[in-house]
C-alpha cells in the first residue's frame, strides 16, 4: 500500500521505520535525527516552513511532513473492509 504524505509525495507504507509527531514542542532527539537527515541528504522537507506536523523516518529517506502523524499513521496502517 501507498500512503501519501502531503505535496504530492507517495511513498510505499512499507519502507515506514517510524511516524513521530513534531508538533512544539520537538524533543531534544527528533532534532538530532532531523540534523543527522540533512547532514547525509536524506532529509525532505515537504511542508512549507513552520507547518511541519511529522516526521517519517523511511528505509532510505526521512521526510518531514504538513500532515499530522496520527492522520499519517491511519493512513499507513488502516485496513480497508471491502463491500
Amino acid at each position: 500500500m501507498y500512503i501519501h504524505l502531503g505535496n504530492n509525495h507517495i511513498i510505499s507504507s512499507q519502507s515506514i521505520i517510524a511516524i513521530l509527531n513534531i508538533e512544539p514542542p520537538i524533543a531534544e532527539d527528533l532534532i538530532d535525527i532531523i540534523d543527522t537527515a540533512k547532514l547525509d541528504k536524506k532529509l525532505i522537507n515537504i511542508s512549507e516552513k513552520g507547518k511541519e506536523k511529522a516526521l517519517v523516518v523511511c528505509d532510505n529517506k526521512v521526510y518531514l511532513s504538513p500532515i499530522s502523524s496520527t492522520t499519517l499513521y491511519k493512513r499507513a496502517f488502516s485496513h480497508y473492509k471491502e463491500v
